[in-house]
């Protein structure tokens, strides 16, 4: 399977399939439920200077994917060019949606399930992808899944992880940030987000947009803010987002409460990515 447009059907097929047939995107209930709704998917390179740029923003610490990719295959390194990255965005469904809307202090049971069993099917797709690319002969590896991977502080941004799937996501044309740092993508900011490294040139997703901030309303036009009013801990404002009220909101307050009443081990709340325009889609007007 040489052509690419037939390796990059192939490889959505991949995924799609996996969402749907895999016991795995559940919420661990009597019914069944699915996790999350229809993947979509994009594809960025592995020389796009985006990488680099962020990089230097966060310090270097941060991977690009050059350097995940040597840290699976130290005996076959190889160059950014030669890279691609597969990228998938899991949006929530409408019934988990819809509980969260509800909700002002804590997730919403779907909410914090889909957190903790749904991410749980998150990490087996990345798994399920880089094993069954590297299988066929394109060495892959899902750089959320090193056993580096982990969470430090920025001198310029605070917390920030060594791999972020949202700023891969957007680099592969898959969304932009809002006010709150969530992604919104053409599937909303309700999603949680997946990729893999390979070595491999796939045809890259164009980006529809040309600022990291174009589909937010409120850096767009000024307008919106719904995510502040959203947030109980107030950790958004017209300046941004304060990752470590945030950060702390999540550990002490939302993931206790989500663990006393539904048992769920995670770290939920995510009020700030419903009852807002960019909820489901990119709000209307962008």
């Amino acid at each position: 399977m040489a052509d690419p447009l037939e390796m990059s059907s192939w490889t959505s097929e991949l995924i799609r399939n996996f969402w749907e047939n895999s016991g795995k995107n559940s919420l661990n209930t009597p019914s069944g439920e699915k996790a999350w709704d229809e993947p979509l998917t994009g594809t960025a390179r592995g020389d796009d200077p985006l990488f680099s740029r962020i990089k230097e923003d966060l310090g270097d610490f941060y991977w690009t994917p050059q350097e995940a990719f040597a840290m699976a295959f130290p005996d076959a390194p190889a160059q950014a060019g030669e890279l691609s990255i597969l990228v998938w965005v899991l949006p929530q469904t409408e019934k988990t949606r819809l509980d969260q809307r509800a909700e002002t202090r804590f997730a919403a049971e779907r909410w914090a399930r889909s957190r903790d069993f749904g991410e749980k099917f998150n990490c087996a797709l990345r798994l399920h992808m880089a094993r069954t690319l590297t299988e066929a002969g394109f060495p892959a590896v899902a750089p959320e899944r090193l056993p580096g991977f982990d969470y430090r502080r920025s001198d310029r941004f605070g917390l920030a992880s060594n791999w972020s799937e949202r700023h891969t996501a957007h680099i592969a044309g898959l969304g932009t940030f809002g006010l709150s740092d969530g992604l919104i993508t053409p599937r909303g900011k309700a999603v949680r987000i997946g990729s893999v490294v390979v070595r491999h040139d796939f045809p890259t997703t164009p980006r529809p947009y040309s600022s990291h901030l174009e589909w937010c309303l409120w850096y767009a036009k000024g307008t919106c803010g719904a995510c502040m009013r959203r947030c109980p801990a107030e950790a958004i404002d017209a300046s941004g987002h304060d990752k470590d009220a945030c950060h702390t909101y999540i550990r002490e307050v939302t993931a206790p409460e989500a663990r006393h009443r539904f048992e769920t081990e995670a770290t939920p709340c995510g009020l700030c990515q419903v009852k807002i325009p960019c909820e489901a889609g990119i709000p209307a007007g962008l």
